[in-house]
């Protein structure tokens, strides 16, 4: 396949760096962390400015690791605000790219194929890239790091080290520069894709890098990893064949719902079994404003306690429905019977599994059909009021007991302050 030239193109501390503009501040120079303290010093730092890590504080950081010493500025996360600036880069890019050639990665990350723009704007690589982030300055205040590759891979590894090492933030690998600067670059968790649970599985093979991967027989790997085999043998000798166009076109072959929560503190069986109950509710408006029904299930329960493992299941039913009444029975039945009691729980996630379109609704001998109507009534009734006045507009009276996270998680996105 002919090379071409993709650009990664990230928002420098992002989160930080439109705290900072808003400010007035320097994102370079001022010292600000974007957290909640009212979740305690344990509370994740969404992000800290670069002059922050130059101290050699860590991105995504527990407030209580900031030293003492060091002077900064508290941003409460405001994740609708990020969006929205977000939005108005992604925008800024089209004045220039066709969607067509662009991938969002990420609220703060993007891909770029500018393979066919190179020659109409009359621009080297380098202009192309300073030209795009230039704009995006101008717009929003926020500087960028860019990655430069021949394939998609490339440009993302350029841009998580190879240009956080070079004056301008602007890195380039093509398969040449990858096997001298990469193959060798350890830990071998900075590559992406490359997790900590797979660095694990290689070094009982003594890869430590990419090139000790490249030497490993195939079949072995295959044998470890399975099918993901493929991509770290490609990845290892910097190979990608996915484009973007391809990723626009890709249409997944499973059809799922999913939703998940990390709780704010440990709860208990009963407890976890409400929260449970409430994200049931949540999915299951999801189903009937889409239209959708489901015949299976699936549950995961992660525990406080690190030595003890998560429990959970999948659980098909013979018929097909989007009834909350039947689908939380289901959910219930699972949960009682996979669950540990007296074990603190910390995090929950179901998913909706095999969706279909709500013409293949099933019904059963022993189902009320009067019941069932005025049931799908009133979801419909809800879903129009939550969206016309908000999600808690409306709500089940479960939502208002002690532990119930619905009424507060409604007012977040992504887990975190939305305002």
């Amino acid at each position: 396949m002919k090379d071409r030239t993709y650009l990664c193109i990230d928002m420098k501390s992002f989160y930080a760096s439109v705290e900072c503009v808003e400010r007035g501040l320097d994102p370079l120079t001022c010292n600000l962390v974007v957290a909640d303290p009212s979740r305690g010093t344990g509370a994740i730092c969404l992000a800290i400015t670069p002059s922050m890590k130059a101290l050699g504080i860590h991105n995504r950081c527990r407030i209580f690791e900031i030293p003492k010493s060091v002077e900064y500025i508290t941003a409460l996360p405001r994740m609708k605000r990020y969006m929205e600036i977000s939005a108005n880069i992604y925008s800024t890019y089209l004045k220039f790219i066709s969607p067509d050639d662009i991938h969002v990665y990420s609220v703060d990350e993007c891909f770029l194929d500018v393979t066919s723009y190179l020659k109409p704007y009359n621009k080297t690589i380098k202009e192309m890239v300073l030209m795009l982030t230039d704009a995006v300055f101008k717009e929003t205040g926020i500087t960028a790091t860019v990655g430069v590759g021949t394939n998609l891979f490339l440009a993302k590894v350029a841009l998580d080290i190879t240009a956080k090492h070079v004056p301008d933030h602007i890195g380039y690998l093509d398969e040449e520069a990858f096997k001298q600067s990469i193959w060798h670059h350890q830990p071998i968790t900075d590559i992406w894709n490359v997790g900590r649970g797979i660095a694990k599985r290689l070094e009982k093979y003594g890869a430590y890098d990419l090139f000790a991967v490249t030497q490993l027989d195939e079949k072995l790997l295959y044998k470890e990893f399975g099918v993901n085999a493929e991509y770290l043998i490609d990845h290892a000798k910097g190979y990608e064949p996915c484009t973007i166009k391809e990723i626009h076109n890709y249409k997944s072959k499973c059809s799922s719902l999913s939703n998940g929560q990390i709780l704010f503190e440990d709860y208990y069986f009963d407890d976890a079994l409400l929260v449970m109950k409430e994200m049931v509710d949540q999915l299951t408006l999801d189903l009937v404003e889409k239209h959708l029904a489901i015949d299976s299930i699936s549950l995961y329960i992660g525990y406080s306690d690190d030595i003890t493992k998560g429990t959970g299941g999948t659980r098909k039913f013979a018929e097909c429905t989007n009834s909350y009444k039947k689908i939380v029975s289901y959910f219930e039945d699972l949960f009682r019977s996979t669950t540990l009691k007296g074990t603190p729980i910390r995090r929950l996630n179901i998913g909706f599994n095999n969706l279909k379109d709500d013409s293949f609704e099933s019904i059963t001998l022993f189902d009320d059909l009067e019941a069932n109507a005025k049931e799908k009534k009133l979801q419909e009734t809800v879903i129009n009021i939550k969206n016309r006045y908000g999600k808690n507009s409306v709500l089940k009276g479960m939502s208002y007991m002690e532990k119930a996270t619905a009424r507060k998680r409604n007012k977040l996105i992504g887990g975190h302050n939305s305002e």
